[in-house]
Parts: structure tokens; sequence; C-alpha cells
């Protein structure tokens, strides 16, 4: 079964977004275009990464005069069309917008299909917004442990650097 791509030119909602308590989090990246809200599951790290590409992205580029968008909340309903393999960033130049392309993660059994793709077409204003937004809910986890930098839950965690105590 082949699953939907989207082309969002001029989406009027971009955002990232978790759901569950830390540690247990569902992350998704969600758009709205025309009406037509979508959302895809992300791992933390893809946020964490298309975050810091756009903040790099963004600084290079001169600065916009649109207004920054204000709810970046997921919207409902929150049913992810499909779980994201890579993601892509781009500028388009003549209509100055950041493009940023995601891929469907395709499992081994499914090695011939398609994978599906997902295009948002991004004022600079969005994309600053996204940032800010992303950076909040990345930092809204677990802590991480000042010995390992792995994530700590709240009774600790065994530490590697540690020999194996469980650090709080």
């Amino acid at each position: 079964m082949t699953s939907p791509s989207f082309d969002f030119d001029a989406p009027d909602h971009f955002t990232a977004g978790t759901v569950g308590p830390p540690g247990q989090r569902v992350f998704y990246l969600q758009a709205r275009d025309a009406g037509t809200l979508t959302t895809l599951k992300v791992e933390k790290e893809q946020v964490r990464a298309l975050a810091e590409y756009l903040e790099k992205l963004i600084a290079r580029l001169p600065a916009g005069t649109e207004a920054a968008p204000r709810d970046l909340l997921l919207l409902e309903p929150l049913e992810a069309a499909w779980s994201v393999g890579t993601i892509g960033v781009g500028y388009d130049k003549e209509r100055d917008r950041v493009v940023v392309e995601a891929q469907e993660q395709l499992e081994e059994e499914e090695g011939s299909a398609e994978p599906a793709m997902a295009r948002f077409r991004l004022t600079r204003a969005q994309a600053a917004a996204f940032v800010g937004r992303a950076q909040a809910v990345i930092k809204g986890g677990r802590p991480i442990c000042p010995f390992c930098s792995g994530p700590m839950d709240p009774d600790g965690h065994v530490c590697p650097r540690q020999n194996g105590h469980v650090v709080h």
C-alpha cells in the first residue's frame, strides 16, 4: 500500500510537538494548508537536527518582514500519515521560501515501494518560529546525565561512565 504524499505550497501552520510523558514521548511534525492538516511521526533527533539547520540557514538570510506565527501547538486530529526517514532543507530564492522535504521511512519488506514525500514551503518567519518551538519541545524532555550525556529517568539511570552505578 502506498502512503500519501503532500505538497504544502503556503502552509498557515507548521510545527513540531510531542504526546506523552518524558521518556515515552512521540514526536510529530505537523502542517496545515488550505484546510488540509497533515501530521508526520518523527524522531527527537530529527526535530533537533532540523531546528539546528534551519537556525543556521535563517541566520544567513536577510531579515524578513512577515509576522511570526503565534499558535504552534499540535492540532487535532493527531493521526500520523507515516513515519519520516529523512529530512532535507533548501532555500527557494526566487519565491523567498525555506523548503523542508520529508521522505517516508519504509520497512525492509517494502523495499520495492516508492517512499511518500512531504514538501513544506515556509516563510522565514515560520521557519524561525519552528526553531523556537522545536527547541522548547526538546528541552521539555528528560534531564541529561552530566557524566554520560544520556537521558535520566525520574529515578535516575544506570550510568556507564560511573561503572554501572545509578545517577540521580
